[in-house]
């Protein structure tokens, strides 16, 4: 039959059998099909719904860590403070050769660490006498003895031919105000209040998580509830729900770069530590590469002659081009 007879044999009006088909009844039916099968497959394949990390738990599970933590805070030595834009001017973040857009960008989201996390929180409700007067003594402090104080005591704490993270084997004296604002802070978020306030203060409604994130990210806490969910990235961790369930498919692009040996290494030097410490700079150009590359395919010569050379079209197409000979 050619095509032309096929087409106009389409056209026709149907003068075979017909029968009654109430498509009410079959939407019905159709829609508790599909709600059964929804309860059913959540049930037994949905995502975990794991509590989310908490500065009190964190308090409870870690608080040497959580002390630690907030002395880096106050001393400028965290992840946060020395991260740079957007947050603050005491980085440069990551660069592609002379490609740093997030120096460019500049700080729009201002983070001041040692107020932020550890002065206002705790200046926010009234707290013991001795941390208390130890608030009193850090504000009236200059930034330089302010700097002063809490560097001495971060250097102290974590010499590890010293205290080695220790807090009691601080010598007594060393710090000023620090041990007691920090042993503040903990008891602070040991009951739960650090978890109301840290956010905005005095708002009971906030979508803006921003702070908790990285102030949680500059101690273990975060990272060890990462390593236990298989969330790390050499577990494919940016692609996965919680528990090394299969999430974001649409990610793992993204991720397969990050498994590379180049992109996590462990070295101090060299070109796989540039390529480390930028990686999501770099691995962000060579997927704009790769997009770019797809869109303008067809204008591309070479590749959009691809589909001639091996036609997987034809074969899918089997029964069109089969009937166009």
């Amino acid at each position: 039959m050619s095509a032309t007879t096929q087409e106009t044999l389409e056209r026709e009006p149907w003068t075979g059998p017909t029968r009654h088909y109430d498509i009410v009844k079959e939407g019905v039916i159709a829609t508790f099909v599909v709600l059964v099968l929804t309860v059913v497959l959540a049930a037994i394949f949905s995502s975990p719904d794991d509590p989310a990390l908490t500065f009190q738990g964190w308090a409870k599970s870690a608080p040497d860590n959580l002390y630690a933590t907030t002395v880096a805070e106050l001393a400028g030595t965290s992840d946060s403070a020395t991260y740079g834009p957007p947050y603050n001017t005491n980085g440069d973040g990551q660069a592609m050769g002379p490609i740093a857009p997030q120096k460019w960008a500049g700080v729009h989201q201002p983070v001041d660490p040692p107020n932020d996390f550890v002065i206002n929180p705790l200046s926010s409700q009234q707290q013991p006498a001795d941390v208390a007067d130890a608030l009193v003594t850090w504000t009236s402090a200059s930034a330089d003895v302010q700097t002063g104080w809490a560097t001495g005591y971060d250097t102290a704490l974590n010499d590890p031919q010293g205290a080695n993270g220790d807090a009691t084997k601080v010598p007594a004296g060393v710090g000023g105000p620090v041990p007691t604002l920090a042993t503040g802070l903990v008891a602070m978020a040991t009951s739960g209040a650090l978890d109301s306030v840290l956010p905005a203060p005095g708002q009971f409604f906030t979508t803006d998580n921003t702070k908790q994130i990285l102030f949680l990210g500059d101690g273990s806490y975060l990272d060890d509830a990462g390593t236990a969910n298989h969330l790390q990235g050499n577990e494919w961790g940016m692609m996965n729900e919680t528990g090394n369930f299969p999430g974001q498919q649409w990610l793992a692009p993204f991720s397969f770069w990050y498994q590379l040996p180049i992109f996590n290494s462990d070295a101090t030097t060299g070109v796989a530590a540039t390529m480390t410490a930028n990686a999501d700079l770099y691995i962000l150009a060579i997927i704009a590469v790769m997009m770019l590359l797809v869109i303008f395919l067809p204008y591309i010569p070479g590749l959009r002659s691809i589909p001639r050379w091996i036609p997987l079209h034809k074969l899918v197409w089997r029964d069109y081009y089969r009937s166009r000979k």
